[in-house]
């Protein structure tokens, strides 16, 4: 495999793995798009689809910077409740 090909692997990886972290939180496109305009990304919202449909590129700065958007938001959710053990039940 040679530099350009490891490249290329790389970027896919991290659009794919892009992708599933905003499916998995439930994070929608204008929302993680908004996050990301705030934290000076360059690109656009149709942008921003189109790399998440592998129809567009972006730099790696911008790839990046989408990263940072999902994960401030997913650090926003809060967390599912846990069931109780009935020894945490007092009544």
């Amino acid at each position: 495999m040679n530099h350009r090909d490891s490249t290329a692997s790389i970027e896919d990886a991290q659009r794919r793995q892009i992708g599933r972290a905003m499916t998995r939180a439930g994070l929608s496109l204008p929302d993680v798009w908004l996050r990301y305009f705030s934290i000076t990304g360059i690109g656009d919202e149709y942008d921003i689809d189109a790399y998440l449909h592998q129809m567009f590129d972006l730099p790696a700065i911008e790839c990046d910077k989408l990263a940072h958007a999902i994960n401030e938001l997913i650090d926003e959710i809060p967390p599912a409740t846990r069931a109780p053990y009935r020894r945490d039940l007092h009544t």
